[in-house]
């Protein structure tokens, strides 16, 4: 049996991040060779990994990374089992180092990602498989996006969103819009950036299946004598066509009139009518696209209003990536 030393131990640990006696046990069983016992600990990781395939990994960390010309970003999200791991400081710097080394490499998805270099010929699938041996957890990438733009800003909630926005100028107060912008993509969750995206048929399937829902609902609440639900004719402004507007306004005015409101003020009252009908009738919208969300900083303006006052400049894109 080769004679392990101290030293010899310590350096392994410190390449592989594996316990004090998996290291001498590793080295052991390769007989004192460095290389051959770094396989002994992977192939340990491998089994390990096999093992835990199948659990649940919705712990971990989410980095975003942008580069110094704010004109590339990335979100990394680093999987484990448990919070105890995923707070673990060289957890999380590992999560760290692997969005950088995702941010310098280019790599456009999580599979060219998985398969790039993370050191010392080690690619980043190797790391995760090595680690997992390590730790004893299941570690995976779960989620993994990038976003090119003029501009790029990212914003972070609790090691556990992240989200990335791309803007079309890299004005002065670019940093700030984008970091106001990507609050309100990692808070409110956006899938899209307009309404104007919407394939029609996905609209008219959500409107029949949210009018059931609400309809459902009432019949609940009308039971429990309990105020109803509105149940809206539309759930997106892609919806609102000129006609479907004219005929919301006759039917507001139609309604004063019955009322018995006098005709000379209707004109104060219907806009704010109308947009009320808006409102009521495009949930959709507000749930999915960004820019025709109520912006969380100030809710009487939408997204679209917000960036509108802060000068000449658009959001052309977003990313976002949660744990879970």
């Amino acid at each position: 049996m080769a004679k392990i030393s101290a030293a010899e131990v310590s350096k392994l640990r410190k390449a592989t991040g594996a316990g004090m006696m998996d290291c001498k046990k590793a080295l052991v069983e390769a007989e004192g060779d460095f290389d051959k016992a770094i396989a002994v600990l992977r192939k340990k990781g491998q089994k390990i990994a096999e093992k835990r395939a199948d659990r649940d990994s919705s712990e971990g960390a989410v980095i975003a990374k942008v580069n110094e010309q704010n004109t590339k970003g990335v979100i990394v999200s680093l999987n484990c089992e448990t919070d105890f791991v995923a707070k673990n400081d060289t957890y999380v710097q590992m999560a760290q180092k692997m969005a950088e080394i995702a941010l310098q490499s280019g790599a456009q998805s999580k599979e060219d990602f998985l398969a790039t270099e993370y050191e010392n010929g080690l690619t980043v699938q190797e790391k995760l498989t090595e680690q997992t041996g390590v730790i004893g957890e299941k570690i995976e990438v779960g989620g993994y996006k990038t976003l090119e733009a003029p501009f790029v800003g990212s914003y972070i909630h609790g090691n556990k969103i992240g989200a990335l926005v791309g803007l079309s100028e890299a004005v002065d107060k670019a940093p700030e819009i984008a970091k106001n912008v990507s609050m309100q993509v990692a808070s409110m969750g956006a899938t899209t950036l307009s309404y104007q995206d919407f394939d029609p048929d996905f609209v008219a399937s959500e409107t029949d299946a949210r009018i059931a829902a609400i309809e459902k609902d009432n019949e609940e609440l009308q039971r429990l004598g309990k105020t109803l639900k509105n149940v809206p004719q539309f759930i997106s402004r892609s919806q609102l066509s000129d006609e479907v507007m004219a005929k919301a306004k006759q039917d507001i005015e139609a309604e004063l009139k019955a009322e018995g409101k006098p005709e000379k003020i209707w004109d104060k009252i219907v806009p704010g009518k109308l947009e009320r009908f808006v409102s009521d009738n495009t949930t959709l919208d507000n749930e999915k696209a960004l820019l025709d969300q109520r912006f969380i900083m100030d809710e009487k303006q939408s997204v679209a209003q917000y960036v509108a006052s802060q000068g000449n400049v658009k959001v052309v894109g977003f990313e976002r990536v949660s744990l879970g």
